[in-house]
This record gives C-alpha cells, sequence and structure tokens, in this order.
C-alpha cells in the first residue's frame, strides 16, 4: 500500500510491552504511520476527540474503564466510523464472536504473529470485516445491543453496577425521568422484558476470567 505516511493509528493497551510490539509491527508494516497511544478507556476516548478521522484503533479489551465489552460497546456508539480491531488474550471463542456482534472490525489473538496482525491491519485499512469463524448467523444480545446509544450505554453501564434510577440520574446529571425514559427505550432495544433481565444478559458481556 503506497501512501502509509498518512496512516493514523491508535494503540489501546495497558502493557507497555504489548504496545510496544503493536507499534513495532505497525510502523515496519506502514512507514511514516502516525501511532498514538492509550491506557484507558478515558485515553481512547480523548484522543479519538482529538484525532476523529483516526484510521484505525487497536483496542485491548481488558484495560481500565473497559468493564469488558461494555467499553467497545461504547466507543462504537460514539465513534461509529473509526475502525476498531480488538486485540485480546481471550481464550474463550465466543469473546471474539461478541466483538464482531458489537462493530468490531477483526478480531486479533495476542499471539499472533506481528506479521499477522500487519495483514489484519491492512485487511481492515482495504475496507474488510474479518468475521471471526465462531460467529453464528442469527441475533444475539450483542447484536441488539449495538443498537444503544452513547447514552443509553452509560445507563445501562450503571444499571449493571446496581445503580438504581436516582443514582443514574446523579452520576449522569439528567433528571431521574429521563433516566426512566432511557431504560424504556434500553429494555425495548435488547429484546427483554425487566430492567433485571438486561442486567443479567450485559453481564454476559463480560470477559472470562483467564
Amino acid at each position: 500500500m503506497s501512501g502509509d505516511t498518512g496512516l493514523n493509528f491508535l494503540i489501546a493497551d495497558d502493557h507497555p510491552m504489548v504496545r510496544d510490539a503493536l507499534a513495532s509491527a505497525l510502523a515496519q508494516a506502514f512507514p511514516g504511520a502516525a501511532i498514538a497511544t492509550a491506557q484507558a478507556l478515558a485515553e481512547v476516548e480523548a484522543a479519538l476527540e482529538a484525532n476523529p478521522e483516526t484510521d484505525a484503533v487497536l483496542l485491548d479489551l481488558d484495560m481500565p474503564g473497559m468493564d469488558g465489552l461494555t467499553g467497545l460497546g461504547l466507543l462504537r456508539a460514539n465513534h461509529p466510523i473509526v475502525p476498531i480491531i480488538v486485540v485480546s488474550a481471550a481464550r474463550d471463542p465466543g469473546v471474539a464472536r461478541r466483538t464482531h456482534d458489537l462493530g468490531a472490525s477483526a478480531y486479533i489473538d495476542k499471539s499472533s504473529s506481528l506479521e499477522e496482525i500487519a495483514r489484519t491491519v491492512r485487511a481492515v485499512l482495504d475496507g474488510e470485516v474479518l468475521v471471526p469463524p465462531e460467529a453464528a448467523a442469527g441475533d444475539s444480545f450483542a447484536q441488539r445491543a449495538n443498537q444503544l446509544t452513547p447514552q443509553q450505554w452509560r445507563v445501562l453501564s450503571l444499571m449493571v453496577q446496581g445503580d438504581q434510577n436516582k443514582v443514574i440520574a446523579h452520576k449522569l446529571g439528567v433528571g431521574e425521568a429521563t433516566v426512566k425514559a432511557h431504560v424504556t427505550v434500553i429494555l425495548r432495544k435488547l429484546g427483554v422484558r425487566s430492567r433485571t433481565q438486561a442486567v443479567i444478559e450485559a453481564r454476559g458481556l463480560a470477559l472470562p476470567p483467564g
């Protein structure tokens, strides 16, 4: 690929060795590309706000603020255009499928070779969405959750933490009636009947211990 000089990447991982390895792979494969780094979800958000034209984000799921796959859903809702490539050590094949359902363009195992990582990034830059072999056809909770707006993701994440509407309203700086309206829409979008069911399903977006 010519013209790599104008590329902008964001590597988000809280382990310096992983960040360095990914940066090395990208620098070799895309000479002249600009490579920024982040160590927490808040830093990813700030970097994307500052540079919305980022060509791809390489995102670790197990990072401060991510709260499992909830962080991916929030990023996807806030930044629907930026390609997100999940780089994870999670061994559960279901994790790769759920990242795809939540809008990730590709899933890379941290044990992959630098060549394989570069090849995946190049494919995503070419507009491909690499569907993991475990991705099942049909409707899934993660696919339905992908319809939530950023504010609805925030409400859902606080619901998962056990906060009631009054507390959520205080934390988000909105009225309790607004939170109730959000909860109603969240339940409808997720296809669940109760707040409890929504929380149980959303907890399934957590990463398995590994």
